[in-house]
């Protein structure tokens, strides 16, 4: 039943009113994650109205986590997050349902977990995870709401079989995870997961209200420190894996380097790569530079972040959009290695190079991107 008085504001809306007001009371939201991501999306959910929240979490809340995990107060400090959650989200609307799950999601329980909810969304910071829920989510016909967050950089899709478009398409295969930090190795703008975990929660409603959600085959791209927006148009892809059960995302789960404990990898200097995605350090490139290696390298940088920090003696082809990231930019025969601030955008940038036709095996991310340089080889860096 609605309870019109709270929900007034939504109910002259003529793309919500009574009738989506009604939908959004019977639906079933399943929320992967309450932590950063998890806060706002938890948060905005069950102050629209949602009917039935579910969260898995297996973490308790640390003091560390209050500077972005605004679901939480310093008293819940070594509390379980699924219980702090609750708390707070019924003291906002106790007429919300809330189904708690204090375990972490794996191939073992996903499929029966997220079976029979309207919508998942993903509010985690692992990538094994990420292609566990796009696997059975795909499985089981279910839309699910991507949302990712790097320093300062975050990311949100909308991913639907019914609509062909799934993570998979983005991402075909894991990128290696030398080349990935989570948020305690690479840090995270405090307020930054209030606004994807918002964006996030915005296409889950409009999305059950009836309204079309804007980013099925879109990629948004959100950047705190310059305050720009863009978005990124992807096409389905023939040659993702078919995936028929979850074992791809078992393999993942199963693979020491994703779920052991890492030195921060910005200080590493391996590259290391696979079929999606080749990856690359400052130190590996010097070196084969030194050797005769003479790639073509991209810099995605926005104009005020090359005024801040500029490679000396490096001739770095600019491209200031990722999205005006072409084939046609890359000369034919040699590889190709692009930078940006933090290895989140060069990523993008490899994957619509690979989409109109440059080889991957020609592809190299820098890991860790500028900053990683800055560290490694300061003497390459000038300052603005």
């Amino acid at each position: 039943m609605v309870d019109m008085q709270r929900h007034a504001r939504h109910l002259v809306l003529p793309q919500v009113g009574i009738e989506g007001q009604e939908k959004l009371a019977n639906a079933k939201v399943f929320v992967v994650g309450a932590g950063g991501l998890g806060s706002p999306v938890l948060l905005y959910l069950a102050a629209a109205g949602i009917g039935t929240i579910g969260i898995i979490d297996d973490d308790r809340v640390d003091i560390s986590n209050l500077q972005r995990q605004v679901l939480h107060r310093t008293e819940d400090v070594g509390r379980m997050k699924v219980d702090s959650a609750k708390e707070q989200l019924l003291a906002l609307d106790p007429n919300v349902t809330i189904i708690e799950h204090k375990e972490r999601l794996s191939p073992e329980n996903a499929l029966e977990l997220f079976e029979g909810w309207d919508v998942i969304v993903d509010g985690t910071d692992n990538i094994p995870t990420r292609y566990l829920i796009d696997d059975a989510c795909h499985l089981l016909s279910i839309p699910w709401v991507y949302g990712s967050i790097h320093r300062f950089e975050g990311q949100v899709s909308f991913f639907s079989s019914k609509g062909n478009r799934r993570y998979r398409d983005l991402f075909p295969e894991a990128p290696p995870a030398a080349a990935l930090q989570n948020c305690a190795e690479a840090g995270v703008f405090g307020v930054l997961p209030g606004v994807v975990g918002s964006l996030q929660a915005t296409e889950v409603i409009k999305y059950l209200v009836g309204m079309e959600p804007s980013l099925i085959g879109k990629l948004l791209l959100y950047d705190a420190e310059s305050m720009r927006m863009q978005t990124l148009r992807f096409d389905a892809l023939d040659s993702k894996p078919d995936i028929a059960d979850l074992s791809e995302a078992q393999r993942l789960f199963e693979d020491p380097t994703y779920c052991t404990p890492r030195p921060q990898q910005v200080q590493e200097d391996k590259g290391t790569g696979n079929a999606m995605l080749q990856s690359i350090g400052v130190a590996e490139l010097k070196s084969k530079q030194q050797q005769g290696w003479n790639p073509f390298i991209i810099d995605v940088r926005s104009e005020q972040e090359l005024e801040q920090i500029r490679l000396s003696s490096f001739d770095l082809h600019v491209v200031h959009e990722v999205a005006d990231t072409v084939a046609g930019d890359v000369p034919q025969g040699r590889d190709v290695v692009v930078i940006c601030r933090s290895g989140m955008r060069s990523q993008l940038a490899i994957m619509l190079l690979g989409q109109s036709g440059v080889e991957p095996s020609r592809l190299y991310n820098l890991t860790g991107g500028i900053m990683a340089w800055r560290k490694i080889a300061p003497e390459d860096v000038l300052h603005g």
